[in-house]
This record gives structure tokens, C-alpha cells and sequence, in this order.
């Protein structure tokens, strides 16, 4: 039982490391922003 917790673990700490080394040259990350929840963060003008 231990041993599948573990391995279930490990998998996911590979998911994620490997997903955060390929995100910054998705399409969404090489124009600096992303946009989410129908909001764009390259048109907001904050504090101006």
C-alpha cells in the first residue's frame, strides 16, 4: 500500500516538473501574458 503512494506521488511531482518546464514556450507564455477568465492582463491598466 505504501509503495503505491509513493509511486503515486512520484508521478505527480514528475507531472508537474515537466509541465512547468514546457509552459514558458506555450503559446500563452511567449507573448508574456496569459489570458484567463476572460481577462486579459496585457490590456489592464492598473494604478494608471
Amino acid at each position: 500500500m505504501a509503495k503505491t503512494v509513493v509511486t503515486a506521488f512520484a508521478f505527480a511531482a514528475v507531472l508537474i516538473l515537466s509541465a512547468a518546464a514546457f509552459s514558458p514556450g506555450s503559446v500563452a507564455g511567449s507573448k508574456g501574458c496569459a489570458p484567463a477568465y476572460g481577462v486579459d492582463p496585457c490590456t489592464l491598466q492598473v494604478g494608471k
